[in-house]
């Protein structure tokens, strides 16, 4: 192995070995951070959209019968459970996505 053209070629193997090598690398996932923080504002905006539908079909109810805190509190409240089934429901979701990708990530290739 002495002989330079052998040498030469030996080291450009290698080098094609650690490039492919580099290739099948896993790349870090930058979006992570991003996916995470996009599922937390998906479930507040849920609470937030069942609290303001609520508000709203309660307010025009006591508006239209004259009984301004009766509906308005009751809807609100209905409008508050409806938002956090919602929100289980959403985590729940994201659970079993990340569980089946963690099955996957198991099985390999």
């Amino acid at each position: 192995m002495t002989d330079p053209d052998q040498q030469q070629r030996l080291e450009q193997l290698e080098a094609k070995i650690a490039a492919a090598k580099k290739a099948q690398e896993p790349k870090p996932r930058v979006d992570e951070h991003y996916s995470q923080a996009s599922l937390a504002w998906r479930m507040v905006i849920e609470l937030c959209a069942g609290l303001g539908i609520g508000f709203g079909i309660g307010y025009t109810l006591d508006w239209f019968f004259g009984t301004l805190p009766l509906f308005m509190v009751l809807f609100v409240m209905l409008g508050l459970a409806a938002g956090v089934k919602t929100m289980l429901r959403s985590a729940q979701e994201i659970q079993e996505k990340k569980m089946a990708e963690t099955v996957e990530e198991d099985k390999g290739p």
